[in-house]
């Protein structure tokens, strides 16, 4: 197994993740939950909107720091604080854009709490290696 934890993104070792991992034997990279935090664990905005384009580009920093890309995602889990059908209206239009016709298996889900009071958008991901 490699570790991926690209050092453009918070350390995640004191919270004992790695940012992904690839198994060598599979070729697949399993992706921690990603957030809009900074390099101090920080949120970064403040929106539904904003908090997701920030995880979908820190997702795209961990898969092509383990030789993998959007194209090569499997299947994806967005969480989101509150009702998922609230949210589906702002998500949506996101995820078609930066997705395009990856259309990887997706699954959305409506949480009552993430990592912080002010985190609103987690997203995680299975993704394949450039072969």
């Amino acid at each position: 197994m490699t570790r991926i934890n690209p050092t453009s993104l918070y350390d995640g070792s004191v919270h004992g993740l790695s940012h992904a991992v690839v198994d060598s034997r599979s070729g697949l990279v399993f992706v921690s939950g990603q957030v809009a935090w900074d390099l101090e664990h920080r949120v970064t905005s403040h929106t539904v909107e904003e908090q997701a384009k920030q995880a979908l580009r820190n997702l795209r920093t961990v898969l092509e720091a383990a030789g993998s890309s959007v194209q090569r995602l499997l299947q994806v889990r967005i969480y989101v604080r509150g009702e998922l059908g609230d949210h589906l209206a702002t998500l949506g239009p996101i995820l078609t854009e930066w997705l395009g016709e990856t259309r990887p298996a997706l699954t959305g889900v409506g949480v009552a709490s993430l990592a912080t009071p002010e985190t609103l958008v987690e997203i995680e991901a299975v993704a394949s290696v450039e072969s």
